[in-house]
């Protein structure tokens, strides 16, 4: 940071919203000194889930860890940061507490900005860590375990959500077909190891795509529909194909991902899109997607998929926006677990 007549913006972003304790230096917006992550999924794969009360314990337990890897690592001190950057919701209110109370403490100690974020933001940011010279107006498909929305980028802190999902969400739905399977947790990544191995067609399964001017989805009759048919199975003592029935769930779910995706393009005219989220790592998503998009000029852009789970680094991007705008969170700042995105 010597020799430089303008001085670095070095934010430290924290996220703690589910069962990730994760940590992140971002310097200037682009320049990534450290990356941390203490995962939890060792500890939650034998209950099938994320159990709320172990998340919340784990984080505190992790914490300071974490943080002071990610300040070793690049190399900086409290005395060194501009601001700190935290996730306040949407998630887990325990696990939420933990990275709030944590970050505003530090934040007061060291006399520095404490900054807020939205996680499903910090998910929306992540693109730009690779990318920031992407042009207004962008469109963000956000795919998450808790969320699947269609949103419009206008500008920095501006959004209009376009759609979003009545019901399970789609990584939601693809964690309870993966359980009902006995494939295990988190879910999405082995449909997507187990599908390769099977037929995407040999199920036909719904797409459901509720009214015909609603950009909302709806995840939870397709979930039902898998469910009917292992029981139907079940009950005629018929063995079905566990890779068949994982393709053509993951096809029939990244089929409508795709189509309202395509719908809200056309309503929009934008010519970026922004995949987010963890079901963002999906190779098929991907892959769908790119090729759908460039049959109408729209530019795909992706995080790698280690920013697409829950991470600091994306907390941090979006903390270096709001530094620049000025836009602070007070010491009264709480979890709010079902924070919307306005």
């Amino acid at each position: 940071m010597t020799g430089s007549t303008k001085k670095s913006v070095v934010i430290l972003g924290i996220e703690t919203s589910c069962d990730e304790t994760s940590a992140a230096v971002l310097v200037n917006g682009t320049d990534l000194r450290s990356h941390i992550i203490s995962s939890q999924i060792v500890t939650h794969q034998k209950y099938g889930g994320v159990v709320p009360e172990i998340a919340s314990r784990e984080h505190s337990l992790h914490l300071y860890l974490v943080v002071q890897q990610a300040l070793d690592e690049a190399k900086v001190n409290f005395s060194g940061l501009s601001a700190i950057a935290v996730t306040y919701g949407p998630g887990l209110v325990g696990s939420l507490l933990v990275g709030v109370s944590g970050a505003k403490a530090m934040a007061y100690a060291a006399g520095i900005p404490l900054i807020g974020i939205n996680h499903l933001e910090g998910h929306i940011y992540a693109n730009f860590l690779d990318h920031q010279d992407l042009e207004f107006p962008l469109l963000a498909l956000l795919v998450s375990g808790g969320h699947t929305h269609l949103i419009l980028f206008e500008a920095h802190g501006q959004y209009q959500v376009l759609g979003h999902t009545r019901d399970d969400a789609a990584g939601e739905a693809l964690d309870k077909v993966a359980r009902t399977l006995g494939l295990g947790y988190p879910g999405g990544p082995q449909i997507q190891r187990v599908a390769q191995e099977g037929d995407a067609f040999a199920f036909k399964f719904p797409r459901a795509m509720l009214e015909p001017d609603s950009l909302d989805f709806s995840f939870s009759g397709m979930k039902s529909a898998v469910l009917n048919t292992l029981n139907s199975a079940r009950m005629q003592g018929d063995t079905l194909s566990v890779p068949d029935i994982a393709a053509s769930f993951q096809q029939a779910v990244v089929d409508v991902l795709v189509r309202k995706t395509l719908i809200a393009i056309e309503r929009t005219g934008v010519k970026t899109l922004l995949l987010a989220g963890g079901v963002a790592a999906n190779s098929l998503l991907r892959e769908t997607l790119e090729n759908s998009l460039s049959e109408h000029n729209v530019h795909l852009v992706c995080p790698p998929p280690i920013y697409c789970t829950d991470n600091g680094a994306m907390i941090a991007v979006a903390g270096y926006y709001h530094y620049l705008a000025g836009d602070f969170a007070p010491w009264t700042l709480n979890a709010v677990p079902g924070l919307e995105l306005v």
